[in-house]
């Protein structure tokens, strides 16, 4: 029978595997170890298999470490505060197995009701020179921003930032609450705005925005880092500080429905700029196509430019700036970045 979202068991562990390689390559050693024995659990899988939506591995993950931040009882909790604090336990998974099977009706509920909404705010080290590209293509002219995936919407505020991508090359707010660092890597140097693009309008389109100033809501979205990612959860929480007071636009509703209307929303005089970061590997190839018509569509009244960051690989996204205007449409690759956005090789002249 199928398991997780139609998924049959062997592929629901090879998920999982998956998962945990993922973990290797990004410096989780605790998630690595969890998800590679989780891979051969049965019960685990079991348990994971109530999962409503994907992808599966990232939701379980997130539902038990949403029980941990709620003060749920268990000596997880402490191998979990040593996690975040650099230190390896010998072997956690047992530790884990047990909480599993004591709290497995709240993981369960957790499993059928919430998603995958991680909102990495380091990735507005990557979107800052693309975005900066896009204003002076558009001859200076104010951004007009729409958020396809947005959850919290907390990377709309990326001109409420500080950035520093070392040798001295800094932009954005210095005064910032969130500082983002970011590596540059290759021969060509992206271009950082002394002075950011001005944005006339923006807003974002989730399936379930995330509301910051929901104390649980904003919960889930730490539970969604992964505990040995400090630095992550530091951004985290300085850059939902930040979007407390202002809170971004988020639309809720599938972006194949409602795109055309937010699109129609944006100022005349501003340059229109669709963007998304790991957001069409949850489309299926028609939803894909469906996307990149409705832009077409309402690209024959006005030019819209679509930024993509999208996965090359479990470490890498690729960065690629579509431009749809009077009917045709022409794409360049401007970047490869790392998925969470700590180094940036640029790629266009």
């Amino acid at each position: 029978m199928p398991g997780a979202a139609g998924l049959p068991p062997d592929a629901l562990a090879a998920q999982f595997a998956s998962f945990g390689e993922e973990g290797r390559l990004n410096g989780s050693s605790l998630y690595e170890r969890l998800a590679l024995a989780v891979a051969s659990d049965s019960d685990l899988l079991a348990l994971a298999a109530h999962a409503r939506n994907r992808p599966v591995p990232n939701l379980f993950f997130a539902a038990v470490h949403y029980l941990i931040l709620k003060g749920t009882a268990h000596p997880l909790a402490a191998l979990y505060r040593a996690a975040a604090e650099g230190t390896r336990a010998d072997d956690p998974y047992p530790c884990f197995r047990s909480f599993c099977r004591e709290h497995a009706d709240a993981i369960c509920s957790l499993l059928a009701t919430r998603l995958v909404q991680t909102s990495v705010v380091r990735r507005c080290a990557y979107l800052v020179p693309a975005f900066a590209l896009v204003a002076a293509r558009a001859g200076g002219r104010p951004l007009a921003l729409v958020d396809v995936g947005a959850s919290a919407g907390l990377n709309l505020l990326w001109d409420r930032y500080g950035y520093d991508y070392g040798g001295g090359r800094h932009c954005g707010n210095p005064a910032s609450p969130v500082h983002i660092t970011c590596k540059l890597r290759g021969e060509r140097f992206p271009p950082l705005p002394k002075v950011l693009p001005a944005v006339a309008f923006r807003t974002g389109i989730d399936l379930a925005p995330i509301d910051v100033r929901d104390p649980d809501a904003a919960l889930w979205l730490r539970a969604l880092v992964w505990p040995d990612h400090a630095d992550n959860a530091a951004l985290l929480d300085a850059a939902i500080s930040v979007a407390r007071h202002d809170p971004p636009p988020v639309r809720t509703g599938d972006a194949l429905d409602i795109l055309p209307e937010v699109l129609a929303m944006a100022p005349d005089e501003a340059a229109l700029c669709v963007y998304h970061n790991h957001t069409l590997n949850q489309f299926s190839p028609e939803a894909r196509d469906r996307f990149a018509a409705l832009i077409d569509k309402h690209a024959a009244a006005r030019d819209i430019y679509r930024l993509a960051a999208e996965s090359l690989s479990t470490l890498e996204v690729t960065l690629e700036l579509t431009v749809s205007a009077a009917g045709a449409r022409t794409s360049e690759l401007l970047a490869r970045c790392h998925a969470h956005g700590r180094w940036i090789e640029w790629l266009a002249g």
